[in-house]
């Protein structure tokens, strides 16, 4: 035997043998053990995540927060304030994102400087949804999810989402979708609106216009929420539109109610190729209020066990520094301090996280466990074919 390879060999023999004894000593009962014991090496499949982070006039450090809790080096970032925000609160958030030490060296923090006006009824939201999609192409050539996110939304996990996803397909979407539109289809299928946000710099609401318009027959409509993780795959195909559904939807979609909350489902509905990588979820907790309002309920400390419970990565809507926000900091999140990073097996330097060690090493934490649980119900099981695009 040549002896470049007695090492790797011993090594692997030794790891083996460890695991079988393991295992009948009752020392790793499960998979997800074998997991978290496996998890501590430095792994060349971690997926990497590009993330969208939005928000509006007042929205600055509610957005910074949130940046900082999900933040890895691994991953990529975009975050936008829209044009209703000043000025001055556009240029601070540039300035932190160049100012701030561990973002300057990674660089993987990108901001939106030519703002865009976002009226949340109209396209506009969903425009630049693709907006930071194509910025995100451009950034980097390989990532594996797209996942977008207001200022309002908190993560329920650490890094653990990393964990996950790298033992799942790269082609999957999560997108929560029916066609069954009820409602939806009498008030926003058939009105036609104009979202003053396309051509004005100030913000206004939708107005609408007459005569309405039948439902379509050339494609079927699908509708839900306008939060996702989509895969690049399916990114580039919106983006780059070899097939012309994409465009074509772009137009009609433009003068329909909510269209963030349509356009992305009825894309990957009509589509062969992706239809059948579409997970019937959008990886949130959400609560509605009864009767359902045009925006869900404040989370707040008496909505943090359902939300756990829910086993979600993230939830909305949260106010700007609610006690509930500390709460997760502090039991789930490990994260310390306004500008606190969540800890990881990345970290390195003193203080911690002040510089980067192996950004592939992972430490998957508690969060691990329950989002494993939830791609087990939502993927693994007899119902992954049965809830896609009806």
């Amino acid at each position: 035997m040549e002896k470049k390879w007695a090492l790797p060999l011993f090594l692997i023999s030794f790891f083996a043998v460890f695991l079988v004894t393991s295992l009948n000593m009752g020392l790793l009962s499960s998979v997800s053990t074998i997991d978290s014991v496996l998890s501590f090496l430095p792994s060349k499949n971690v997926p990497r995540l590009a993330y969208l982070i939005s928000g509006s006039k007042g929205n600055l450090n509610q957005l910074w927060r949130t940046l900082h809790a999900l933040y890895h080096p691994h991953n990529l970032y975009v975050v936008h304030l829209d044009l209703e925000s000043s000025v001055a609160e556009r240029r601070e958030l540039v300035a932190r994102v160049a100012n701030h030490s561990l973002f300057a060296k990674v660089e993987n923090v990108h901001v939106i400087k030519k703002a865009n006006m976002v009226t949340y009824r109209g396209p506009t939201m969903m425009a630049t949804t693709l907006h930071a999609c194509a910025i995100l192409l451009k950034k980097k050539k390989h990532w594996d999810w797209f996942i977008n996110l207001s200022a309002s939304d908190y993560p329920l996990v650490t890094h653990d989402l990393l964990f996950t996803f790298s033992k799942l397909p790269r082609n999957l979407n999560f997108i929560e979708h029916t066609s069954r539109l009820g409602w939806k289809e009498d008030q926003r299928a058939k009105p036609l609106i104009v979202d003053p946000g396309l051509y004005m710099k100030s913000k206004s609401n939708v107005f609408w216009l007459s005569p309405r318009r039948e439902s379509p027959n050339a494609f079927k409509l699908f509708t839900g929420s306008a939060w996702m993780a989509l895969s690049r795959d399916f990114v580039e195909f919106c983006i780059y539109g070899w097939d012309n559904l994409p465009r074509t939807l772009l137009m009609y979609y433009t003068n329909f109610i909510s269209s963030s909350e349509s356009y992305f489902q009825t894309v990957i509905c009509n589509v062969p190729e992706f239809n059948n990588t579409v997970i019937n979820h959008d990886l949130h907790y959400i609560s509605w209020d009864y009767p359902p309002q045009q925006h869900p309920h404040i989370l707040g400390l008496p909505d943090l066990e359902r939300m756990i419970s829910s086993k979600a990565p993230f939830a909305r809507k949260f106010k700007m520094n609610d006690s509930v926000l500390h709460k997760i900091d502090e039991e789930f999140l490990g994260r310390r301090g306004e500008e606190g990073i969540v800890p990881g097996g990345w970290c390195s330097g003193e203080p911690r996280c002040s510089d980067i060690g192996d950004e592939m090493r992972l430490e998957p934490g508690p969060g691990s466990q329950r989002l494993t649980q939830l791609m087990d119900r939502l993927v693994r099981s007899n119902n992954f074919k049965m809830n896609q695009c009806r």
